[in-house]
């Protein structure tokens, strides 16, 4: 199926209005992350206690936390759950703050909110569902394993490239995922939302589909180049693009509704998720065509601005 046929459109051309788009959302990204909301860390990076309570009707969240104040539990964060219409229903998530869930006593969290309900909260009964606890250290060794994962599966694809392409070409789809990775990161950072593990497995799925389809265009300029190896290599970036144009649109837009139908129907437990998804997803096509492509151009035009020779991809290695 092919959605664009004898598509014409001078991408690269438009570099400066993309390098523009680029820099907006990742500005606003990094500002929000060193000045504003910082990076939101869910439970289970910074620690602390969840406490999953259902209630036998739908509870007063103002209650709730009156009822943790009244006990002296401060810096509660109560969420409620939806179900999977979107629907609220009456199970609640109470966060404890990360020094009120200790490696010695984390145990202490939990007593503290069923005491707080059962002393102060009278409009309903209630039942403890589940109860999560991460301290402090075994946070700390997630956030440093999160770090390590990101930084590894980056540093694959680059080596891979390398060996695939040639090196410019494994730096250049880096950069569009490091660029990915930084504006979904600011995205949750600018609208203050928890990043969690779910949301790790999430960027790491995003970036092996950046790298794909980054990959495509790569793989494509590599087969025109090998035909037409006098042409301008903006002029076969530009018609390699074209040339798969229908296949981005394709792949990613059934991908895109797939999460965002998740985003919208998925319910609490996963909008972190889902999120991360909807917003890699955009800005992972997005960079495959407005960032990878165009560095790769800027670099073999300052190689021949330097007086030496472009370096072209390497042959497709026939199994």
């Amino acid at each position: 199926m092919e959605l664009f046929r004898d598509a014409n459109i001078d991408w690269l051309g438009k570099k400066w209005y993309f390098l523009g788009f680029s820099l907006i959302f990742s500005v606003a990204g990094v500002l929000s992350m060193l000045f504003w909301h910082g990076i939101p860390k869910g439970v289970d990076f910074k620690g602390g206690t969840l406490v999953y309570v259902k209630f036998d009707t739908t509870p007063n969240e103002d209650h709730i936390r009156a009822a943790m104040d009244a006990a002296g539990i401060r810096g509660t964060k109560i969420t409620q759950i939806s179900d999977i219409q979107g629907k609220s229903g009456n199970e609640e998530v109470i966060g404890l703050p990360e020094s009120a869930s200790l490696d010695a006593n984390h145990d202490a969290g939990r007593e503290q909110v069923l005491a707080a309900l059962s002393s102060n909260y009278h409009d309903s009964g209630f039942s403890v569902q589940q109860v999560e606890i991460v301290g402090p250290t075994a946070g700390k060794q997630l956030q440093s394993q999160a770090w390590f994962a990101t930084g590894y599966s980056l540093l694959g694809m680059l080596v891979y490239l390398w060996f695939r392409f040639e090196l410019i070409y494994g730096v250049a789809a880096v950069a569009a995922v490091f660029h990915d990775t930084l504006i979904t990161v600011g995205a949750f950072s600018l609208i203050n939302q928890e990043i969690t593990l779910t949301v790790i497995a999430a960027i790491l799925t995003l970036i092996g589909y950046s790298m794909n389809d980054t990959i495509v265009v790569f793989d494509r300029i590599r087969e025109n180049l090998a035909t037409t190896r006098r042409e301008n290599l903006a002029d076969v970036v530009n018609r390699s693009i074209n040339q798969t144009l229908s296949r981005t649109v394709i792949a990613s837009g059934l991908t895109f509704l797939t999460v965002l139908s998740l985003y919208l129907f998925g319910g609490e437990v996963l909008h972190g998720f889902s999120f991360a998804l909807v917003v890699g997803i955009l800005i992972g096509t997005y960079s495959s065509i407005a960032v990878a492509a165009p560095m790769l151009v800027a670099y073999q035009d300052w190689r021949l601005k330097q007086g030496k020779q472009a370096v072209l991809p390497a042959k497709r290695v026939k199994a």
